[in-house]
């Protein structure tokens, strides 16, 4: 096959090291959080870093100068802290931190010294506090039971079905869990207002029954500059369509019912965030509730004329975060070209790029106007940086993880672009082992990205580490094929109803570009991908047998029996049909129907707690390959979700799926 191909072209060079990364590296590095800024421009860092032997992580929150010098430590190492957040004086930081429950309540710690106190006594805990404006009280989120709406009365619920024996789950309703949380127990966040004592505790949106985002509630709610309303984002069932979706809603401070903003929306309303003047209310809106990356649209509610007006309406990319300025600004932070880049619109034409390279992320603005906010690379893990508001004068204001990283080398990385299936450009990232030898042939790991609506990005991925795959001596392939987002809509609906085709041609396409190239060995090359990409290990292990083995993470199986995920909103459209309407195109594309083909050797790995891609695909995927003889293992997690998150878990996942690949790739 000729393909057009682009010439690799070299991101980050070769980092010399002691020895090549292990996964015991990836837990030595600290993980920084976002900043969150002082009122003179010192900033608060929590940073969590794990100790192998507890099996646990710990934050610790550190005071960053604004410009130079050194961080020191706010809070202890003995307990896990997070969440910092100023004062609008700046005499006072409030934060979470886990009591004896492991249950995260609300301190304050006066930056003049002295030590933290408690103010809150949560059942369930607490989390992302906001200071009031005046200073004279905290915000801050905390489930609570439906019914039992005080956290007195939460409490005691809470007790009541520790004793009691039945832990039954019973509902009639359509999403009755999600990711690893069932939410037939009825815990729903609540927004609260306590004053700096720890007196005057209040429910600011009693009774209600919206979830916030699940995979991250922090950052859904804002509050106004005069500090009378807050603005979340919250998810609610709309029966009438059978469908999930999120809304905007507000809520006075002084007390109130809330109000929803956008009841009539056809689809999801994301990140409220007041302007600065306190005139409007910024946010997302999606138009389309059954295809989940459907493109962001920037929205603004104006409080005194109580409308909607579109204000990014047209602009191909889809915004996951904004923050406005004093002059009017808004700053994005977008997917762009498998990098996630920081823009400035200033209320006319496109928004202009201002962070370009890499991931950004945490983003938030300075006192003086700067823009702050972690970034990270495919070889550099997040630090946080700051920069002018037009770009210039990027800085790196900490080196949390240079130590550790320092232990190990890391090898070089290459972009490329080659034809697709459909004629399109498709990128690719390249992960070379270290101590590369140009000419030598490697053996390929094609590393399949999940989604399939997402990226391979830019970015040092803690978990599905391109230089963990590439460190014992193979090139690590990380195809952005087609129905990979930051490319623009068409480039990500288009396999809609069609997931086995143009992904698969994409990446055998791009396989036979780093054939043709010279840089990998035909003869010793593997499939790997969790989520979505373990979607694809099982289709390619139906369709081709190029690869002389397959790991294969979490992956859809069976589409019929994925019907047991906790969310189905959508999936006529994603996977080609439903059960009573259209099962000829779920066939059409479903791995287990190409099972006849199987006889690649297979690692399967599952959490027993994944709600998303149920443990029973992993399972029907092992249970076909042995009854069919062909090589497979099977590791099982009876305490891990979607994704493997204890260290020593991760440890032991990375041991299996290293050593399976040496198996057959080293032979």
């Amino acid at each position: 096959m000729s393909l057009m191909t682009t010439p690799a072209t070299t991101l980050y060079p070769e980092r010399k090291g002691a020895r090549p990364l292990t996964a015991e590296d990836l837990w030595a590095i600290p993980r920084v959080g976002a900043p969150a800024p002082g009122p003179d421009g010192t900033l608060a860092v929590a940073v969590t870093t794990y100790d192998l032997e507890k099996n646990e992580g710990r934050g610790r929150i550190w005071l960053v100068p604004a410009r130079d010098g050194e961080p020191r430590p706010l809070t202890s190492p003995e307990h896990s802290s997070a969440d910092p957040a100023f004062s609008p004086d700046g005499r006072w930081l409030a934060f979470t931190r886990k009591d004896e429950k492991k249950k995260a309540q609300l301190h304050v710690l006066p930056l003049d010294g002295g030590e933290p106190r408690r103010i809150t006594t949560l059942p369930l805990g607490v989390f992302d506090p906001k200071w009031l404006p005046d200073g004279s009280g905290i915000v801050f989120a905390a489930m609570v039971i439906k019914g039992h709406w005080t956290p007195e009365a939460t409490a005691a619920e809470v007790e009541r079905r520790e004793k009691d024996p039945v832990k039954a789950h019973v509902t009639e309703e359509r999403v009755y869990r999600y990711w690893d949380t069932w939410l037939t127990t009825g815990e729903v966040p609540h927004l609260f207002v306590i004053r700096p004592d720890g007196t005057g505790l209040r429910d600011l949106t009693p009774e209600s029954e919206v979830w916030f985002d699940w995979m991250e509630p922090h950052g859904q709610y804002d509050i106004a500059p005069d500090g009378g309303e807050v603005a979340y984002a919250g998810i609610l069932f709309d029966a009438a369509r059978s469908l999930l979706r999120s809304a905007i809603f507000i809520a006075p401070v002084a007390g109130g019912k809330p109000v929803c903003l956008t009841a009539d929306h056809p689809a999801s309303d994301a990140e409220p965030r007041y302007a600065r003047d306190g005139k409007s209310i910024v946010y997302g809106m999606q138009h389309d509730p059954f295809f989940y990356a459907d493109r962001m649209r920037l929205m603004a509610y104006d409080r005194a004329s109580k409308t909607h007006r579109a204000l990014l309406e047209d602009w191909d990319l889809s915004p996951a975060h904004w923050e406005t300025a004093t002059d009017g600004t808004v700053f994005l932070v977008a997917e762009q070209d498998a990098r996630t880049s920081i823009f400035a619109w200033r209320g006319t034409g496109e928004p202009r790029p201002v962070v370009r390279g890499g991931s950004a992320g945490g983003l938030t603005l300075a006192p003086d106007g700067r823009l702050l906010f972690t970034l990270q690379s495919l070889s550099q893990p997040p630090e946080v940086h700051a920069c002018a508001a037009d770009g210039q004068g990027l800085a790196r204001l900490t080196r949390f993880t240079e130590t550790a990283t320092a232990a190990f080398a890391t090898g070089e990385v290459r972009e490329m672009q080659f034809e697709g299936s459909q004629g399109e450009t498709v990128q690719m990232f390249l992960v070379l082992p270290p101590g590369y030898e140009a000419g030598k042939r490697y053996p390929l790991v094609q590393v399949v990205h999940g989604g399939p609506h997402g990226i391979t990005p830019d970015a040092f991925h803690f978990r599905w580490n391109a230089h963990a795959f590439a460190s014992p001596g193979y090139v690590a392939a990380l195809v952005n094929f087609q129905g990979s987002t930051s490319w623009g809509q068409d480039f990500a609906k288009r396999i809609q109803g069609g997931w086995g085709d143009l992904p698969y041609q994409d990446v055998m396409r791009a396989t036979d570009a780093l054939i043709a190239s010279g840089l990998v060995d035909e003869k010793r090359m593997a499939a790997a991908g969790g989520s979505y990409g373990g979607y694809m290990a099982a289709w390619i292990a139906g369709n081709t047998d190029r690869f002389r083995c397959i790991v294969n993470h979490a992956g859809v199986y069976n589409l019929l029996s994925q019907y047991a995920s906790d969310v189905t909103q959508g999936r006529a459209q994603s996977m080609g049909g439903e059960p009573w309407d259209g099962i000829e195109g779920i066939d059409r594309w479903n791995p287990a129907r190409q099972a006849k083909g199987f006889t690649t050797p297979m690692l399967v790995l599952h959490g027993e707690r994944d709600f998303r891609v149920p443990v029973t695909q992993g399972l029907e995927c092992y249970g076909v390959l042995k009854a069919k003889g062909v090589p497979a293992r099977l590791v099982y997690f009876p305490d891990e979700n979607h994704w493997v998150l204890k260290p020593r878990n991760s440890i032991l996942w990375h041991r299996e799926v290293l050593g399976w690949l040496r198996r057959f790739l080293d032979a």
